[in-house]
């Protein structure tokens, strides 16, 4: 069957396409550049795995990259960037990007058995701080017609629904939260977490040792343009989100050597 008829309607249409197939997401890879990209986004985080710093001295390089990430993931949805020079972080949107990342290892357990209470945890964290934002609202999903529908079919490929590699998996997590939103607030910080959370569940970036983060802030305005692309469930924009994840990840891993580098020195 042509790859165009199978992704028609993005992620949404391949996940309620009828009958099932074995591995809903396989059509993606067969867009122009997927493999390759995701085989390049595997090399690169290899090295940064590989370098002598990251043998032993992993937790600490993974520590200053999750705080590099939550900054960059922050900036991205409109936070401080940076920290202050003294005192308690009072931008809720860095704040909660930070309680985000310090949670992200003890969250693992979740989301490989229960991605659905991982995300309403994410959002408490990320969202505890924002302006207008009541108890109520916390972990809770908007109950649009769709929302909670789509968010089991995200689950059930989280947990063992799809063989895709792993680059793809962690893509399409993050465009179809953003896509998705199903929380009303924070929706960057979350997804983008998520895609975190995947990327060491699926052993792509076990130790968290990239900021991917780093690689969508130095490309703002590409990432929120293929985000959108992507939502449209067009090839072309599937086609696109991708390629823009796989640079993300590549400019990630060249953080992480970067991290290496400084504590090896």
């Amino acid at each position: 069957m042509d790859v165009r008829s199978e992704v028609r309607g993005g992620v949404r249409f391949v996940l309620r396409r009828s009958p099932p197939v074995a591995d809903p997401l396989e059509p993606l890879t067969r867009l122009p550049g997927v493999a390759a990209d995701a085989d390049a986004v595997r090399e690169a985080l290899t090295r940064v795995h590989n370098h002598r710093a990251n043998r032993r001295g992993w937790p600490a390089t993974s520590a200053e990259a999750a705080l590099r990430a939550a900054r960059a993931s922050a900036s991205l949805d409109g936070g401080a960037a940076e920290l202050p020079a003294s005192g308690p972080v009072t931008d809720p949107v860095l704040a909660g990007a930070l309680r985000v990342a310090d949670a992200l290892a003890g969250l693992q357990p979740a989301w490989r058995s229960a991605p659905g209470q991982a995300l309403a945890r994410l959002h408490v964290l990320a969202a505890a701080d924002l302006p207008g934002v009541g108890d109520d609202d916390l972990g809770r999903p908007r109950r649009d017609p769709g929302v909670g529908e789509r968010l089991d079919a995200l689950a059930g490929l989280v947990t063992g629904g799809t063989s895709v590699p792993a680059p793809v998996l962690v893509a399409v997590v993050h465009g179809e939260l953003l896509a998705l939103a199903p929380f009303p607030t924070a929706t960057g910080v979350v997804a983008r977490a998520a895609a975190r959370l995947t990327a060491v569940a699926t052993g792509l970036d076990p130790r968290g040792l990239a900021v991917p983060e780093v690689g969508h802030y130095r490309a703002a305005d590409e990432y929120r343009a293929a985000a959108a692309a992507f939502a449209t469930g067009e090839v072309e924009g599937l086609g696109r989100w991708f390629a823009h994840c796989a640079q993300a990840w590549q400019v990630g891993a060249r953080e992480g050597l970067g991290i290496a580098e400084a504590a090896a020195a």
